[in-house]
């Protein structure tokens, strides 16, 4: 990824383009003809799906770009998502829909943090691609994610880890080798999940509320439900100068508020509900007693109102005049006006309304929409945190259909297995990682745990050492790695005198440690078998070193730790969600 373009990027905007699979290199002018004509059907083809969106800050966009820098001419955007991340995903749905219906494109997007679609799927990617190796390898294609292979074998189809292919040259190799370049389908199921509910989602992100409103506003917004964005950033970022600037309503007197319903997005409902705002007495917004049953119509109309004359509310609606007017125009089978003449219209001037046709109405609008997602339980945030959902096995899924999937209640049941928070931990520690980290041993599949004591016994016997026995080098060698050099007295020069040696040393620091309290802080198993009376040979008694019982220490220490975070994220809790562990909270409060 080219690190001055991310650094450029703005924080919160999502750019996407789109190129021709197999351009024609010979007529770059037919190309040229091509793209502009595809603009047009693209945005006849996305249009339902748009028109019942509303965005954030900005909205989805295509326009022609001409070939630089070595990237062949393409169409494509840019959107500002602002707080809004579904925003963000929404326009990678409206990119599979699009290399759907449009087999001959394919789409790249990235936001500041680079190949973000990356991200979804980073517990399956493959360990060579990482943010340095998929510079212009990730494409969105036929509906479906796309990663340019590496070659793990002389012969194989892909591109090397080091190697970073220009755009051209990666769809080159996406156009001659599809199939190959098609994503594994835990990492397609994984950026599925993300995209589940789709375009259903779009109806279900709204939120229908009653609003007194000023007859002028109501009447704006009823022909363009998409501008009570900008009136709600207007509120939700505003600053004392805005506030003077909203001390009376001239445009939108106050005497003229009627009822009416207004469509918020669940984020634009949320930064509304959440703020608390008096408004000033010079205004004519007056509200009513909290225990008003119109109370919440009131202080919403009130809010919205300040869309007139706030300076921030001028200088967004300068910015969207703007925006339409660079990206959106009429196409020859609109036969109207363009969006932004439109916009522009409703912005200078209100239609004429009629009050009392306008107060009529409030008798009939439809019911308003339940407030019961702002409050969210203990457990449906732990949901949300988890990303749940079943295991990833059976048939290939497919990204253009989408289904959601949630945990069985027999998958809960094993996640709860003590068993399971042992064996995990154990191999946590056991796996072998490279200097780029440690890597987590779990993954999503649905198989049953098994549990092999004697491996279990084995490898405890060469992690501590055996005592009835000497070790010998091959204690200590791993059998995964062939490449390790071995000495003449075993693997790095380690002989039996030196690991004598340092079974001296550990035996004088137990001995040491007996005389302090440090023990008691472990569970020790009872493996005393000396009837009573029965003394040492020597006639002393010996205080013996007993061992301790690996698994209950673990246990019920990564319990006590889970105790004390108290239901908040931690280290213990934080060290078994990446260990694919999940266990339920502590009811117990004595």
């Amino acid at each position: 990824m080219d690190l001055l373009r991310r650094t450029a990027m703005q924080e919160d905007m999502v750019q996407y383009d789109l190129f021709l699979v197999q351009p024609n290199l010979s007529d770059t002018q037919a190309d040229e003809l091509c793209l502009q004509h595809l603009v047009e059907e693209i945005l006849a083809k996305v249009a339902p799906l748009l028109m019942r969106h509303i965005w954030q800050q900005q909205p989805f966009n295509l326009k022609y770009h001409t070939e630089k820098g070595g990237v062949p001419a393409h169409i494509g955007g840019s959107t500002v998502f602002g707080d809004n991340v579904e925003d963000e995903w929404f326009i990678v749905y409206l990119l599979l829909q699009i290399t759907q219906s449009f087999p001959e494109l394919a789409a790249r997007l990235e936001d500041n943090d680079g190949e973000f679609l990356l991200i979804e799927a980073a517990d399956y990617l493959p360990k060579w691609l990482n943010p340095e190796s998929s510079e212009n390898r990730v494409f969105l294609h036929r509906g479906e994610l796309y990663i340019l292979p590496c070659p793990s074998r002389s012969g194989d189809v892909g591109l090397p880890r080091d190697a970073v292919p220009s755009v051209t040259q990666a769809l080159a190799l996406l156009s001659s080798h599809t199939q190959a370049c098609l994503a594994s389908p835990k990492i397609r199921t994984a950026l599925g999940k993300r995209l589940a509910g789709y375009p259903e989602k779009i109806q279900a992100n709204l939120h229908h509320a009653h609003c007194f409103l000023p007859a002028g506003i109501a009447t704006v917004l009823a022909q363009r439900p998409d501008l009570v964005a900008p009136a709600v950033s207007a509120f939700y970022l505003r600053d004392p100068v805005d506030l003077q600037a909203c001390r009376t309503f001239r445009t939108f007197p106050a005497d003229t508020r009627v009822l009416t319903s207004v469509t918020f997005t669940r984020c634009l409902y949320a930064q509304m509900q959440q703020q608390h705002f008096t408004p000033d007495r010079r205004s004519g917004f007056t509200l009513p007693a909290r225990s008003h049953p119109q109370y919440r119509a009131h202080e919403l109309g009130m809010k919205l109102g300040e869309l007139e004359g706030s300076a921030h509310y001028r200088k967004l609606m300068t910015s969207a005049e703007n925006f339409f007017k660079q990206s959106i125009t009429p196409t020859h089978s609109s036969g109207g006006k363009a969006p932004a003449e439109e916009v522009l219209q409703l912005l200078q001037s209100c239609a004429p309304y009629n009050l009392d046709e306008l107060s009529k109405l409030e008798a009939h609008l439809p019911p308003e929409d339940s407030e019961g997602w702002l409050d969210i339980s203990a457990q449906e945030l732990e949901h949300l945190l988890e990303g749940s959902g079943v295991g990833l096995g059976g048939s290939e899924p497919s990204l253009t259909n989408h289904t959601q999937g949630g945990r069985s209640e027999k998958g809960e049941e094993g996640s709860y297995s003590l068993v399971a928070v042992t064996q995990g931990m154990k191999n946590f520690i056991n796996a072998m990682s490279s200097h780029e980290g440690a890597e987590l041993p779990w993954s999503h599949s649905n198989e049953l745990f098994r549990f092999d004591p004697e491996s279990m016994a084995g490898a405890l016997d060469r992690l501590l050492g055996a005592k009835d026995e000497e070790l010998d080098s091959d204690d200590l060698d791993d059998d995964d790695d062939d490449d390790r050099v071995k000495g003449p007295t075993g693997p790095l020069g380690v002989g039996p005198e030196a690991l004598e040696n340092l079974r001296k040393y550990m035996d004088e620091m137990d001995h040491e440690l007996m005389g302090t309290n440090i023990g008691q802080s472990f569970n020790q198993q009872d493996t005393s078998k000396a009837g009573p009376g029965q003394e040492d040979l020597l006639g002393e008694v010996e205080e013996e070193i007993q061992p301790l019982n690996i698994d209950l220490n673990l246990v019920s220490n990564l319990l006590e730790s889970l105790s004390s975070q108290a239901g908040l994220a931690g280290p213990a809790s934080n060290l078994l969600h990446s260990l694919g562990i999940h266990l339920p909270p502590n009811t117990d409060r004595s």
